[in-house]
């Protein structure tokens, strides 16, 4: 299984939740966890280096990618000229991919210093991804993870605002090559679209657009529960939300639509 986390806001951090996802992985022994942005609430060393604690003791092999919070906001100076200098110090670089026994991950960085929101994705992105996907075992499930999710449904108050730049046409491009799904976070909530069908990719499967609420942190969004995404290799995709009466995350509901 590969369990999906998002928006941890270390520096808001709930440490019920930090302790509960440990003993989650203890058990379940996860093949691997990914983090979908938002590590940190203000970009801050401390931050960052209580985020690298918890994920290491997991001890599950992680892929992380920046999000929106993951760079200044307030250092102007340090957001246009050193952007990802305290998130490298601690998670390297913020593109990398992950692989095991049965999934291939690509980490996507989305987040761009002139955004303070919306992601980005470039054209040199768009065609280093499309090779790494066809080039990426045919028996693996292949995942792309961002920050900023790839569809907001009409009506939604975010609106297309918070969808990157270009990502209709990385999904083109990448659905073509057996993409099973893109994992997203930064809305705080936990949906499932698939965007084979939204966006008429004409790809021979569904592309599912996975996004996960905030897994730790105590800044919930119209009291969505705190919680996160479990994915099993036979397309299964479970959500769990934290129960503060068992203090642990339990299963809510699945989804099938891969």
């Amino acid at each position: 299984m590969l369990l999906h986390l998002s928006d941890l806001h270390f520096g808001t951090e709930k440490s019920e939740c930090v302790h509960a996802i440990q003993q989650f992985c203890w058990e379940q022994q996860p093949e691997m966890v990914v983090v979908s942005g938002d590590l940190t609430q203000r970009a801050r060393l401390r931050q960052f280096f209580a985020c690298r604690q918890f994920l290491d003791s997991l001890k599950t092999p992680y892929l992380v990618v920046p999000g929106n919070h993951d760079i200044p906001l307030y250092h102007v100076w340090d957001r246009f000229l050193t952007p990802f200098m305290s998130y490298q110090a601690f998670f390297s670089a913020p593109e990398r991919e992950l692989e095991s026994e049965h999934f291939y991950v690509i980490g996507v960085n989305s987040v761009r210093r002139r955004y303070h929101t919306r992601g980005h994705i470039s054209l040199t992105q768009i065609q280093q991804i499309q090779q790494k996907l066809s080039e990426a075992p045919a028996n693996k499930l292949k995942i792309i993870v961002t920050h900023q999710p790839f569809y907001t449904p009409p009506g939604d108050p975010h609106g297309v605002k918070d969808c990157p730049v270009l990502g209709k046409m990385a999904l083109e491009l990448w659905s073509q090559q057996q993409l099973f799904a893109l994992l997203h976070g930064h809305l705080h909530q936990a949906v499932v679209y698939d965007l084979n069908q939204i966006y008429q990719l004409q790809a021979t499967h569904p592309v599912l657009d996975i996004q996960a609420g905030t897994a730790t942190s105590w800044r919930l969004h119209n009291n969505i529960p705190n919680g996160f995404n479990v994915i099993h290799p036979n397309h299964q995709i479970e959500h769990y939300i934290y129960q503060e009466q068992q203090q642990r995350f339990v299963w809510e509901r699945n989804w099938n639509l891969g």
